[in-house]
């Protein structure tokens, strides 16, 4: 016989949830939720009849006069029926004297809330009740109950997929650290070579410049012991342009001086960068760090910004040289990149005034000393190195954007230059990584890594 119902109850309905697979941003909207709401006049004696047509039912949702009152679950419901004259005194009784009776706090959650944020939260209740289902409010103020053995399931699948998203991007950073050590030890192997012709010309060019100029004095001496020089010597130093070449002779042997002189700087800095950590860390002279990284970025620059260098007194600094130099990379890289963008949107809505502030990067060092919370501890020492540029600035919302990604949390997510220094700078050398931003005005970033 088919069983029926009151009129105002309405048989429950399991919602069908999402077709797409769970991720780390799955919502409740996303799992299966069962709709069983009831007038707070229907008695226990109906809703038992309800239950036990329904087994997988979790509870009842409890309105008066269509208002949401609370919720109770099918455990509450059979725990007081089983005790001694638990029928006889509640079974016909309606809902509101019944709720009124085992009313317990109810986890109320709206349906946008993340299924590992809802986990944490249900796992947060005292131990008796763990097992109550959880009411999901969604923005129609239409409340769902959902199973919490179902929550469970959902957050391991998730928990799953997050273990395995993370073993995938483990092998892919393995892959990816040992090319960069190989392409490192490539690169270094090349600058090694380039190094050794540049010391040959390095080396000779004081040997040519002397040679050059003792020849000149020589010429000089037989112009003077002998002041009436033939005509073919004469209309050979007119062929040759002499005397131009008495002049220009310095000039050129000073810019293959200089250039030498760069290649040889640019060639050791790219050696620095590709630089193969050690186990342990070493001192290093955090100035030639930054120094090394704008000579390799100079060429991007070249005029269009402005970088300008105010550098304190700072003692040699323990750290992974290598590492720090990916973190000057990607910092100063991301402002040039930001600034260079700002620059182009500036020329084609450029104002009618026409004056465009010039693109400038400011990288301020120092020792600065940080108060301890101890009065028996003293201060700590940190180095304090600030990059700052003019740039447009972050919003509030990317900033928080920037912030997240350097969570444990967000770490499955995509991964970013900035992420990785963040963690370079904390996990690797202790340090603190701080952004600070303002719309219009710019951004700086400061690394501060403690001395030892």
């Amino acid at each position: 016989m088919t069983q029926k119902f009151r009129p105002d109850i309405s048989p429950p309905f399991l919602s069908g949830g999402s077709d797409r697979d769970l991720n780390l941003q799955s919502t409740l909207q996303e799992l299966q939720l069962y709709k069983f709401q009831v007038e707070t006049s229907t008695t226990a004696a109906e809703v038992a009849r309800v239950f036990e047509k329904y087994p997988l039912l979790p509870g009842v949702v409890l309105v008066e006069e269509g208002n949401y009152i609370g919720m109770i679950s099918r455990r509450r419901l059979l725990e007081l029926f089983i005790r001694p004259y638990g029928q006889e005194l509640f079974f016909q009784q309606p809902l509101a004297i019944f709720y009124s009776y085992v009313r317990t706090p109810v986890l109320l959650l709206a349906d946008s809330t993340s299924i590992l944020a809802a986990m944490q939260l249900a796992m947060r209740r005292s131990p008796e009740l763990m097992a109550e289902p959880v009411v999901v409010k969604t923005e129609s103020d239409i409340y769902f109950l959902l199973d919490v053995q179902e929550l469970n399931i959902a957050c391991w699948q998730i928990r799953g997929i997050e273990t395995q998203v993370r073993y995938e991007r483990s092998q892919v950073q393995m892959i990816q650290n040992d090319k960069m050590a190989s392409l490192g030890r490539l690169v270094d192997g090349i600058a090694h070579e380039i190094l050794d012709p540049v010391g040959f010309i390095w080396g000779n060019l004081t040997y040519i410049s002397k040679y050059s100029q003792d020849l000149l004095k020589l010429i000089a001496v037989y112009e003077k012991t002998s002041p009436e020089p033939t005509k073919e010597i004469i209309h050979f130093k007119e062929e040759i342009e002499f005397d131009f070449i008495e002049q220009d002779l310095s000039k050129v042997l000073t810019s293959i001086y200089t250039g030498a002189e760069r290649l040889k700087k640019l060639v050791t800095s790219l050696q620095n960068f590709c630089h193969i950590d050690e186990v342990y860390p070493k001192p290093a002279d955090l100035h030639r760090c930054i120094d090394n990284i704008l000579l390799l970025i100079n060429s991007r620059i070249k005029k269009e910004i402005q970088v300008i260098t105010n550098y304190g007194h700072l003692p040699p600094v323990y750290c992974f040289v290598g590492q720090l130099h990916q973190v000057f990379m990607n910092i100063l890289s991301q402002a040039v990149d930001v600034l260079l963008d700002e620059a182009v949107r500036l020329q084609l809505n450029q104002a009618p005034d026409g004056k465009v502030e010039t693109p400038r990067i400011e990288i301020k060092t120092s020792v600065i000393s940080q108060p301890s919370h101890n009065s028996q501890i003293p201060d700590s020492r940190w180095v304090s190195i600030r990059i700052t540029d003019n740039g447009p600035g972050m919003s509030k919302e990317f900033q928080q954007q920037i912030i997240e990604s350097f969570s444990v949390e967000k770490r499955a997510d995509k991964e970013t230059s900035l992420a990785v220094s963040y963690r370079i700078v904390t996990a690797r050398h202790g340090g603190k990584f701080n952004l600070r931003s303002e719309v219009g005005i710019g951004t700086e970033f400061e690394i501060l890594l403690p001395l030892v």
